[in-house]
């Protein structure tokens, strides 16, 4: 039998692991100074064996440690030059400050960004639409205080919020930061830089009339829903012209009461009622987009689906539901990993030419992790080396 051609020096996880330049790394290491004191399992060692607990989707410590240590000998080609202990990797998740990973993905973010960027919608709308976002991850233990009741036991679990920023065209966070599950997600609008060529897109868990002074007086441009039990003034209503979709119901210019150190003052903003089709729902958007033709904004606030089809991604194809560890800063290097692992499965889904759905991609790499084939062939190709030796059966059988 022919050998297979799609045979590699390097495993999977290695190919995995060779796409994270050392540099990005060494940078990070550096200005976080995270291997300061550190003999063996540095920075780049933790990095790889979480790297591995989100691809091997690993539910405990125990499955780490132990899985790599029968790697042992074989963890040249992938740069693991230390493998750790199960007591050696909680002591570094408990006491390795989680920033340093932040570095790394960011690092990533800017080394992969002309995957990932689609200017299309850009070119149309001549300006970049961020989407913002919050979403909890539940805990087993009260490490981080959650919403909801008390349990008739006493023992309320605790949740983390990820507060998430993405592009429009972008697949991957541009920007991430973690609260308890109990802080408001008006702590987002405070990160945030106005810029007059950005548009924000977000829900109305965000309506906040501060900010949207803030938007107006810096130009920069906003889509969000209107609160059921807003107070406004109805000061103008704009005629919806024939070449506007039939789901315009109405177009109107409003007033609200904005609130500053005791200083009140008036705010015009447009509202828009739009009837989805599909849902069989009227939705009321707010916008200080005056210009725009209306059933573009309402086109605008459905891109926000995006961020929510991100947070399903991450949260079915990497593991977020057990931590290995009982402290704030483990569960954050953990989602950071997790983060960094997304991305990398996202440069090798853009880098493909052939069509291949995530989780699909993901629960490959799960299967062939230490394989030694050469991922990117293959996935374009996966069924070339059946063909083949399909095609010499079937000649030997003739002879």
């Amino acid at each position: 039998m022919d050998k297979t051609t799609h045979f590699f020096g390097t495993s999977v996880f290695g190919q995995l692991i060779s796409l994270i330049d050392s540099k990005i790394i060494n940078n990070a290491v550096k200005t976080s100074n995270s291997d300061r004191y550190i003999k063996k399992f540095t920075t780049k060692d933790h990095l790889i064996s979480m790297l591995f607990c989100s691809f091997a989707k690993c539910a405990s410590l125990r499955e780490v440690s132990g899985a790599m240590l029968g790697l042992s000998g074989k963890t040249k080609h992938f740069q693991l030059n230390h493998i750790p202990k199960k007591s050696t990797l909680a002591d570094a998740n408990a006491r390795r400050e989680a920033d340093v990973f932040g570095k790394i993905y960011n690092g990533l973010l800017v080394q992969y960004s002309h995957l990932f960027t689609d200017s299309r919608i850009k070119d149309v709308i001549h300006k970049q639409i961020e989407i913002f976002d919050s979403t909890t991850i539940s805990l087993f233990k009260d490490i981080l205080k959650c919403v909801g009741r008390n349990p008739e036991n006493g023992k309320k679990k605790g949740g983390i919020k990820v507060h998430t920023v993405i592009n429009v065209d972008e697949t991957v966070p541009k920007m991430v930061w973690f609260t308890e599950a109990t802080t408001n997600d008006h702590f987002l609008l405070k990160k945030l830089k106005p810029n007059p060529n950005t548009i924000y897109v977000f829900d109305k868990g965000y309506n906040n009339y501060k900010a949207f002074k803030l938007f107006c007086d810096t130009g920069t441009g906003f889509v969000t829903r209107i609160k059921d039990n807003a107070v406004y003034k109805t000061i103008e209503e704009n005629i919806i012209e024939e070449y506007i979709h039939s789901g315009v119901l109405e177009d109107t210019v409003i007033e609200i009461a904005v609130k500053d150190n005791g200083i009140e003052s008036k705010l015009k903003l447009r509202k828009i009622r739009f009837y989805d089709r599909i849902l069989k729902r009227e939705f009321e958007f707010l916008t200080n987009l005056f210009e725009m033709r209306a059933d573009l904004v309402s086109a605008i606030y459905k891109l926000r689906w995006q961020i929510e089809l991100l947070f399903k991604q991450l949260k079915q194809n990497f593991p977020l539901k057990y931590f290995l560890g009982e402290n704030e800063n483990a569960i954050k290097i953990q989602i950071y990993c997790a983060l960094i692992a997304n991305l990398l499965m996202t440069v090798i889904q853009k880098t493909l030419k052939k069509s291949w759905a995530f989780s699909n991609l993901v629960s490959f790499c799960k299967i062939h992790l230490f394989n030694y084939i050469h991922l990117i062939r293959f996935l374009e190709n996966p069924e070339k080396d059946w063909q083949k030796t399909y095609q010499n059966q079937l000649q030997f059988e003739l002879f």
